[in-house]
């Protein structure tokens, strides 16, 4: 259950208890736990002081309002982290805790587990949020819509274009994940400096043996100040929060009264007005999206770490990395539940397309005059047709029909033909086809047909 406002709006329940306070504790014992056992198998400490280690590596053994209150103090969690869990240790064992590491490699370790738990967790949704757009551009390839730009109706499209558009991006951010779960997760052991040498000629081995432990790839050096790894983390995530706030912005946009192209099945009611029916997913996935760019802000232009260990920026990345795969969370459950949730009208959107009474095939009818005058001719001749429909109040076919120039070029039959907005839709199916494609092989790279 959500444990605030902000919770229940910007984020899933998953995507917070994953990055919760308690959370991160638990995995910097998994790291206290895996050290241990990892400086035993290389000979370095004792294997029952090791197993005796791992044994009380368990969160419900330390008093975390302290430790969480303790942290500022230290600027760090591993210090109270470490002194506690000391604390519980019996015997000679305890004298091994937290062998040879530093604060940052606990944290950061812990860390990187969580991120590759999110990351997880982000492609899962994301792959909800394509399978709604598939459904809707396979529905909807041949649902006719007039293209915008600036806001304008620019020339025809499809519904199942527009949607298979969202899913090319989504695909995008789907491989853009992968590829920084593959690149970008990683063991951090340095210790004090990132050299290791508290572990003498241990060190190499010791990380070696905690990366396959942990299932972490062992980087080539410790990365404690360099901090590209989790500007790529923190670019990839604000890419999806980005291209969600496209997806949603098309789908308010597309619900406006005036526009009633779409409307949402699950829709927000007003607390004053009976009628309305607020477009709230779509509206929930925006606001989560500039929250999780801010926080995507903050990491990349914290990168400049002083020297061997930062101070300052590294403590912001612990409010700001854990909001960032919330919020980020948070918007692409909100868009997928659009997604899922859209009632569409062809019948308006047809109604729109002809709005300004055939206007809207104007390109159309320069491409096809340009054949035999030229481009900039055509254009010319099409300008005063615009212009004659617009100042005669009769339709782009009339006004067509009535050039000489036009007549000259095109037989009354062509330029029905012409005007037709389903016979200008260009490689829409091939892109459509294209998007669906690449969905399928996300849903089941191994070539099995997808469910």
């Amino acid at each position: 259950m959500p444990t605030s406002l902000g919770d229940a709006m910007f984020s899933t329940p998953e995507m917070t208890a994953l990055f919760s306070g308690r959370a991160l504790v638990e995995r910097m014992l998994v790291f206290e736990a895996s050290l241990a056992r990892a400086q035993a198998r290389a000979g370095l400490i004792p294997s029952d002081a090791a197993e005796v280690i791992a044994v009380h590596c368990r969160v419900d053994r330390l008093d975390l309002p302290a430790l969480f209150q303790e942290s500022a103090a230290s600027a760090t969690p591993a210090v109270p982290l470490v002194r506690m869990l000391t604390a519980v240790v019996p015997g000679g064992a305890a004298r091994y805790v937290h062998w040879g590491a530093t604060s940052q490699d606990a944290t950061d370790t812990a860390m990187m587990l969580q991120v590759r738990e999110g990351l997880d967790l982000l492609g899962a949704g994301l792959l909800a949020a394509g399978d709604a757009c598939a459904a809707l551009a396979s529905a909807h390839r041949r649902t006719l819509l007039a293209g915008r730009t600036f806001l304008q109706q620019a020339v025809p499209i499809t519904f199942g274009l527009k949607a298979a558009r969202w899913l090319a991006m989504i695909a995008r951010g789907i491989t853009r994940l992968r590829a920084v779960r593959e690149a970008a997760v990683t063991l951090q052991l340095g210790g004090a400096a990132g050299t290791l040498a508290s572990l003498g000629a241990h060190g190499d081995q010791v990380a070696s043996n905690l990366a396959a432990a942990l299932g972490l790839p062992q980087p080539d050096l410790p990365w404690h100040a360099e901090r590209d790894r989790i500007g790529e983390i923190a670019a990839a995530l604000g890419l999806v929060a980005g291209a969600m706030a496209k997806i949603a912005t098309d789908l308010v946009l597309l619900s406006q009264t005036e526009v009633g192209e779409i409307s949402m099945a699950e829709a927000g009611r007003s607390s004053a007005m009976p009628h309305k029916r607020n477009p709230a997913q779509a509206t929930m996935a925006l606001a989560a999206s500039r929250l999780a760019s801010g926080a995507a802000a903050t990491l990349l232009g914290g990168m400049a770490h002083e020297h061997e260990r930062a101070a300052g920026a590294l403590q912001a990345e612990w409010q700001a990395l854990p909001d960032l795969f919330r919020f980020t969370a948070g918007t692409v459950q909100w868009t997928a539940a659009a997604l899922e949730h859209v009632d569409v009208h062809p019948e308006r959107m047809r109604a729109n397309l002809e709005q300004t009474g055939g206007l809207v095939m104007a390109e159309a009818l320069t491409y096809a005059l340009a054949a035999e005058l030229g481009r900039p001719e055509a254009f010319v001749v099409v300008d005063a047709v615009v212009e004659r429909a617009a100042v005669g109040g009769i339709s782009f076919r009339e006004a067509a029909a009535a050039d000489e120039r036009v007549r000259a070029v095109i037989s009354p039959e062509q330029l029905d033909r012409v005007l037709d907005p389903a016979a200008y839709l260009g490689s829409a199916d091939a892109f459509i086809d294209r998007a669906l494609d690449a969905h399928r092989r996300l849903r089941s790279p191994d070539g099995a047909p997808a469910r």
